[in-house]
């Protein structure tokens, strides 16, 4: 698949790895930064999905899309699992779910440009998961700049391959290559968020760290079974 992925927002919350762990399917690890396991939120939007060789699909290659994700290992190998992610394109969701076994779910999501703030607002809609919200206003601020190899911001989004499962626990590896982020520091006013409820007991409201991307374009090679 080939897309470009636009005005990205990751909100970062540090959490103790043993109350991820349960929450993963057997065969993945935890990954951990300085001994904490970390969980993110990211709010974006994305143009251009689809299959390299064919070319856009009218309302069905733009949707806005938010992630919730961690942080994993699978014999060693680093990657990112996603607890959640949310869309508006229900044909997207339900290839997603059945080709990638990811955990794509319906949403309603808008997003408004106000000067140089981005307003994003998520509210799932699918009746067979729990409900969650999602209310944030954000901009960069700052240069940008590269991520140093060895730091926190680079080991949580340096991230080439996704993990998923299918229903019977079967673990699935997928590549994605796209060029180093070039980040920016960001300010978030965050208004409501109930996507991380089943771990917020040990979060604090706000993200420790937040960073902005603003585009990227990306190749995601299909998935495995490992």
């Amino acid at each position: 698949m080939r897309m470009k992925w636009h005005d990205l927002l990751f909100m970062h919350w540090p959490i103790s790895p043993n109350s991820l762990q349960p929450h993963l399917p057997s065969g993945l690890e935890i990954d951990t930064f300085d001994s904490n396991a970390w969980i993110s939120v990211v709010p974006f939007r994305m143009t251009g999905v689809a299959p390299r060789w064919m070319p856009d699909f009218p309302w069905m290659s733009s949707f806005p899309e938010l992630n919730v994700r961690t942080y994993v290992t699978y014999n060693g190998l680093p990657g990112v699992w996603f607890f959640s992610l949310d869309a508006t394109n229900p044909i997207a969701v339900r290839i997603a779910r059945a080709w990638f076994h990811l955990n794509y779910v319906d949403a309603r999501i808008r997003l408004d440009y106000r000067d140089s703030w981005i307003r994003y607002r998520c509210l799932r809609t699918s009746k067979q998961h729990a409900p969650a919200k999602l209310s944030v206003d954000y901009r960069p601020i700052g240069e940008r700049y590269l991520a140093s190899p060895g730091s926190l911001d680079y080991w949580l989004t340096a991230r080439y391959r996704l993990f998923s499962a299918d229903p019977q626990g079967k673990i699935y590896c997928g590549e994605i290559d796209h060029d180093s982020w070039l980040l920016r520091k960001a300010q978030a006013i965050l208004h409501y968020n109930t996507m991380l409820e089943p771990f917020s007991y040990e979060i604090g409201k706000q993200p420790e760290l937040i960073q902005f991307a603003l585009r990227t374009d990306v190749v995601a090679w299909n998935i495995q079974a490992v």
